[in-house]
């Protein structure tokens, strides 16, 4: 059970790229929880993966002795739901925060890094993804905003006119 949880029902264990297809299958459940659930249920969601990760990252570490083991995805899914959560609620913005989420995740810029460097254990593995899931989402609004202001978007639906 902790390995089908920790790799997001396996997903992280292809052996390229495993936090990238974490975020891609956490993409489906994201998708419909926004869709039928709302932003508010994704936000408590992420922040209820978080907080019991910590714990399960942290005994999965004694038991293997491997520190953030590439196929553990379950931090990726947690920091796309946030990023998502903020700012999702649009075809163009879901797919604006997936990459933005996945450019903050692998580059980990500013206190992402530093977070990634100071924290160990499953506190470390979680929240560098969590910090890159906020700053996504928050730039994919500003972002939005932005190409909205000059009717870029307007071609751009709701993720609830879909289907």
């Amino acid at each position: 059970m902790q390995k089908l949880y920790l790799t997001f029902f396996y997903s992280g264990c292809v052996k390229k790229a495993s936090g990238t297809f974490g975020t891609l299958a956490a993409l489906i459940p994201a998708f419909f929880i926004l869709k039928y659930l709302g932003t508010q249920t994704l936000f408590l969601l992420s922040i209820l993966i978080f907080i019991a990760s910590i714990r399960i990252i942290d005994d999965y570490e004694k038991q293997s002795g491997i520190h953030d083991d590439k196929h553990i995805v379950i931090d990726e899914v947690a920091g796309v739901f946030l990023a998502l959560a903020i700012f999702g609620n649009t075809v163009f913005a879901f797919l604006l925060s997936f990459v933005l989420f996945r450019v903050f995740d692998i580059l980990k810029p500013s206190i992402i890094g530093v977070v990634d460097k100071k924290f160990k254990g499953g506190l470390g593995v979680m929240l560098d993804d969590m910090l890159a899931g906020l700053f996504a989402g928050l730039l994919s609004a500003v972002i939005y905003g932005i190409l909205n202001h000059f009717n870029l978007l307007q071609w751009d639906i709701g993720l609830k006119n879909l289907f």
